[in-house]
């Protein structure tokens, strides 16, 4: 059964494509097969892993207005057993586009059901707004992962997130789950950092990872290079960090299926 995880903040700079690339990729080195759809219009995950938007005969704007097969869609890395379904900014046209659809909120979730056995885990980066685009990746999920930079802000874009998550529950009758906050961006030596870490874990308890992403001059560099921080600097603190996030994930996810199905 196919884990699909938006990765979502309306505010921007948070380090979310970053969080969708270097989980993806630990993800597919502890052996799960991952999918990575690139749905925001400014193709950062595309060409963080080294594609070129502009030589790709097909992105997820042909399958998801064109109606075009996803399976023809869908790239292999250079990481095994990570794909991605790459963007570009034609996704800029798509929310207007999309309006002439019936239950166009559900567009994505009905592309990825045709696809998620073939998956562990399903990755979506998500715009940084709450438009129709956003609502179609957190439709089509079963799980929020939220990245939080440790700023003043947080607190607040957090309780907004959550409202809308809420929204989207009952308006659209979607089983939709968080499965919690990352801090990001975040320096240990930093006054404000560590306040703002213990305020969200005690506001939020048990929505906070455990490790916090740190900022980290090799996470910064290997989008660059078109290359996940583990082919990058896998020895760096950064890609200690994602792997150990990639190991909290799985342990959170997996552990709680295999409880569930014990149950039953």
């Amino acid at each position: 059964m196919s884990e699909i995880i938006a990765i979502c903040n309306q505010k921007g700079g948070v380090g979310k494509t970053t969080t969708t690339i270097s989980l993806g990729a630990y993800l597919a080195a502890f052996g799960r097969k991952v999918l990575l759809v690139d749905f925001d219009a400014q193709s950062n995950t595309t060409s963080g892993l080294g594609f070129d938007y502009k030589k790709l005969k097909k992105t997820v704007y042909n399958t998801l207005v064109l109606n075009d097969s996803p399976q023809e869609t869908i790239y292999k890395t250079s990481v095994f057993g990570l794909h991605l379904l790459p963007a570009s900014p034609d996704l800029i046209g798509a929310q207007v586009e999309l309006n002439h659809f019936d239950n166009k909120e559900f567009r994505l979730a009905q592309i990825l059901s045709s696809i998620a056995q073939y998956y562990n885990y399903i990755l979506i980066d998500l715009p940084p707004s709450l438009g129709v685009l956003t609502i179609n990746g957190l439709v089509a999920a079963n799980q929020v992962l939220i990245p939080i930079q440790a700023e003043y802000y947080a607190l607040e874009g957090l309780s907004q997130l959550i409202t809308t998550i809420d929204l989207i529950r009952r308006n659209l009758e979607k089983d939709l789950h968080i499965l919690g906050a990352i801090l990001t961006l975040y320096d240990k030596r930093n006054r404000l950092d560590r306040m703002v870490a213990k305020h969200l874990r005690r506001n939020f308890p048990g929505y906070v990872f455990d490790i916090t992403i740190p900022r980290n001059i090799s996470l910064a560099e290997a989008p660059s290079f078109g290359k996940p921080i583990i082919q990058y600097n896998p020895y760096s603190e950064g890609a200690r960090a994602y792997q150990q996030l990639a190991k909290e994930l799985i342990q959170k996810v997996e552990f709680s299926n295999n409880n569930l199905k014990d149950n039953n």
